[in-house]
């Protein structure tokens, strides 16, 4: 007999026990020692940002528009596999149970994550406000209710089978995350909030009425499952080698001019090989794009030069360190082995890859710096990089590599 308390019990021990084997891989990296220097400088910026600001300053607007996102944001942990679309479809009827859960735990989840948020913005409405952090857990419980009103819309929103759907979806529901979160932290009066409770309810049950007689979109559930456990797997890859990776590939024909800069011959095969790789694969391209624009950023806004200097070196640090699974990507592709070139090429290939991708990087970090009209700042961050980069490339990736 069918029973949907036990699978739902089963799969989700198997995805908790799944993500304790590589959690132990990614907290035990040095990468973290980094990444936790990387937030006390930022908690020490943050801390003497909020000191600087007057008591006029609209943090209640910058609060509600950072919440809204991560509450409009509200996916459901299904836990679902490929294998469903055949065997669980017929029992659809009587997974209610099993979809319940998989919300429940949803919302402790993203809870958790909305805490941390709230705990990191607090003090900037501290700053502003008379309440300070009286009012803490009533605006965490306030918030938590929204986001469990959050992820039971975005599921019902799955027995739609139209993408403008979802998209319009998104804009109302972040509209109304915001201007909930502006109220909330404004001290609205309470008038307002009972108002709003309604038009949420209403929002709710005419999507309910409406997809009462709808199935679910199995294949977008799974895909969705699919891509969130992909993205945990990448981030463990950069630690051990993770099995059940998928390669995502996308065909980018406007970086093709940086293709063609690469001459046809035996020796840049390999050299080939890496480009394209880097450029097709979202893992690398997205990673380096988005260490990029933070380190610009979080360059631009820091005035201290020894900590500007600080922060490109350890940005640096992080993409080189984040890209060096990219001399594996092709490992267990046994046509590879058959190329009629030496090693040699392939390992100068990936050194002249990763060599220039962080000397792109430190020029874009130069270059924020030139902006910011700190010309000396400018130039050593602009050697230093360069030296760092090349050291990284011919010391460490080396030694990293062998080991």
């Amino acid at each position: 007999m069918f029973d949907d308390k036990k699978l739902w019990k089963d799969r989700a021990v198997h995805r908790l026990k799944d993500f304790g084997v590589y959690l132990r891989y990614i907290l035990n990296g040095h990468l973290m020692v980094v990444l936790l220097f990387l937030i006390g400088t930022a908690a020490f910026y943050y801390q003497n940002w909020i000191k600087t600001l007057s008591l006029n300053f609209p943090a209640e607007i910058i609060i509600a528009l950072i919440l809204g996102i991560i509450l409009t944001h509200s996916p459901v942990y299904t836990f679902l596999l490929e294998a469903d679309q055949v065997f669980l479809i017929p029992l659809e009827s009587r997974l209610k149970g099993y979809f319940l859960r998989s919300g429940l735990i949803s919302l402790v989840f993203q809870g958790y994550i909305l805490l941390m948020f709230l705990a990191v913005l607090m003090p900037l409405y501290a700053h502003v406000s008379v309440n300070g952090f009286q009012s803490f857990f009533i605006f965490f419980l306030a918030l938590l209710i929204m986001k469990a009103w959050n992820i039971a819309v975005n599921w019902r929103i799955h027995y739609y089978v139209q993408p403008s759907v979802y998209i319009w979806d998104m804009f109302v529901r972040y509209f109304i995350n915001v201007l909930f979160t502006f109220l909330l932290f404004s001290n609205a009066n309470f008038l307002f909030l009972l108002i709003f409770a309604f038009i949420l309810a209403f929002y709710y049950f005419s999507f309910n009425s409406k997809t009462k007689k709808m199935g679910l979109k199995w294949d977008l559930l799974i895909a969705q499952e699919e891509k969130r456990m992909a993205s945990f797997y990448r981030l463990a890859n950069l630690f051990t080698d993770v099995p059940k990776l998928k390669d995502t590939v996308k065909r980018r024909k406007w970086l093709d001019l940086f293709i063609h800069s690469i001459s046809f011959t035996q020796n840049n095969t390999y050299l080939y090989l890496f480009a394209r790789t880097f450029l097709r694969s979202s893992d690398y391209l997205g990673l380096f794009i988005r260490l990029t624009v933070i380190g610009a950023i979080a360059l631009y806004f820091i005035s201290f030069g020894a900590g500007q200097l600080v922060f490109s070196l350890l940005f640096l640090y992080l993409t080189g360190f984040q890209l060096l699974p990219l001399w594996y990507h092709h490992q267990n592709k046994l046509w590879i082995d058959l190329y009629p070139v030496s090693q040699t090429y392939k390992t100068e290939a990936f050194h002249t890859i990763l060599r220039n991708i962080l000397f792109v990087q430190t020029s874009v970090f130069a270059l924020v710096l030139l902006i910011k009209g700190q010309w000396m700042f400018t130039g050593i961050i602009l050697l230093t990089g360069l030296l760092f980069s090349y050291l990284f490339v011919h010391f460490y990736s080396k030694k990293r590599l062998k080991a």
